[in-house]
């Protein structure tokens, strides 16, 4: 059974910086893209940002480049979101999602498996 679990949400000012961590569990992930998404109140879920568990490879969205990083620690079974430059809009409920194959995939509904949510909040 996959299970994802985020953590380290919270509220932050405009230009401030947070980390969020998707812990994996389950299965052998080495064959996996993970990736972040968000969805903002009265807004679909967009995608944020994707690696691919084997050979780091990473994808982002037009909105954080340069802004966002993410990362993986294969020891750990976790994946990073470092999110700088924080703005208003970037305020969404980041979910963390896995799917077998392929990074090109940006799809909410290409990801089988999902986080619960972790709340990100920018205040101006």
């Amino acid at each position: 059974q996959v299970r994802l679990v985020e953590s380290g949400g919270g509220l932050v000012q405009a230009g401030d910086s947070l980390t969020l961590s998707c812990a994996a569990s389950g299965r052998t992930f080495s064959s996996y893209t993970m990736a972040w998404f968000r969805q903002a109140p009265g807004k679909e879920r967009e995608f944020v940002a994707a690696i691919s568990w084997s050979d780091g490879t990473t994808s982002y969205a037009d909105s954080v480049k340069g802004r966002f990083t993410i990362s993986r620690d294969n020891a750990k079974n976790t994946v990073y979101l470092q999110m700088n430059s924080l703005k208003p809009e970037d305020t969404a409920v980041y979910y963390c999602a896995t799917r077998y194959g392929s990074i090109r995939y940006r799809s909410p509904a290409q990801y089988d498996y999902w986080g619960q949510g972790t709340q990100v909040t920018v205040s101006s």
